[in-house]
């Protein structure tokens, strides 16, 4: 019996470009399957404490829903550093004005809190329609359940 632990080397990483069409669905699956990807649990090799997460294209992000009283009853707070300066926005508001702002703040909560989960979420990239730039990438298309 081998009683050794694999642990992937940066070398070793293959990374794959994967697709994730949002339309018609809920915000918060897809943004767990995004993190899933970028993180790189998806894969054989995974090695908590080293990045072999792939990359990640998110479209028609514009399209995303949010089920129960979340439209309303959701609010995104941010602070400016000054006394009294809590600004909030609700969750129909940002899905209006930013859609992507609000994809990127769901998978960024769910990616660790260190240098390894700022590494990680560079690797998406999320766009409101259905065009996106990353063609030369081949992107595979990956579906969300």
């Amino acid at each position: 019996m081998n009683n050794t632990t694999y642990s992937a080397k940066s070398s070793d990483i293959k990374r794959q470009w994967y697709i994730i069409d949002a339309s018609g669905k809920p915000l918060g699956r897809v943004a767990a399957e995004a993190s899933k990807l970028l993180r790189g649990k998806h894969k054989p090799t995974f090695t908590p404490n080293v990045d072999t997460g792939d990359h990640v294209i998110i479209l028609n992000v514009k399209d995303v829903i949010l089920t129960g009283k979340k439209l309303d009853q959701k609010i995104y707070r941010r602070h400016t550093g000054y006394i009294g300066n809590m600004k909030e926005i609700s969750a129909r508001n940002m899905l209006q004005n930013s859609p992507e702002k609000a994809m990127m703040l769901a998978i960024k909560g769910m990616l660790p809190k260190n240098r390894l989960g700022r590494q990680m979420i560079n690797k998406v990239r999320i766009y409101s329609g259905s065009e996106h730039e990353n063609q030369a990438q081949k992107p595979i298309v990956w579906e969300v359940k």
